[in-house]
C-alpha cells in the first residue's frame, strides 16, 4: 500500500489542522494504522492508533483530549484531527499501518509547525 499524507502547515499555539493520509489499493481497511510524529533531535514516537474499522482508539496522553484520530475506509483515508495546538507539537507527522496485510507501510510524513 502507499500512503501519502497532507495537510500540515504553519498555525499559531491554540489553532488547529486536520491531516489526512491516504492509501492506494484494497487492503487499507484490513489495517489497524496510526500516527507517529518526530520533532527534530528527538525519537519517533506513536501518537495515535485506530482499529482496521474504526471502533477502537488509543492516544498518546501528550495528546490525549486534543487530537482525533478517525478513517473512511470508503475513502481510503485516515484523519488525524489536532485542536489546541502546541508549539511542542511541531514535528513530523507519519501515517503508518501498525497490524495487518500492509504493516510496516510509511507515508513520506507532512511537517506540522506551531509558532508561540
Amino acid at each position: 500500500v502507499q500512503l501519502v499524507e497532507s495537510g500540515g502547515g504553519l498555525v499559531q499555539a491554540g489553532g488547529s489542522l486536520r491531516l489526512s493520509c491516504a492509501a492506494s489499493g484494497s487492503t487499507f481497511r484490513l489495517n489497524i494504522m496510526g500516527w507517529y510524529r518526530q520533532a527534530p533531535g528527538k525519537q519517533r514516537e506513536l501518537v495515535a492508533t485506530i482499529t482496521s474499522g474504526g471502533g477502537n482508539t488509543n492516544y498518546a496522553d501528550s495528546v490525549k483530549g486534543r487530537f482525533t484520530i478517525s478513517r473512511d475506509n470508503a475513502k481510503n483515508t485516515m484523519y488525524l484531527q489536532m485542536n489546541s495546538l502546541k508549539p511542542e507539537d511541531t514535528a513530523v507527522y507519519y501515517c503508518t499501518a501498525v497490524g495487518g496485510p500492509d504493516f510496516g507501510s510509511w507515508g513520506q510524513g507532512t511537517q506540522v509547525t506551531v509558532s508561540s
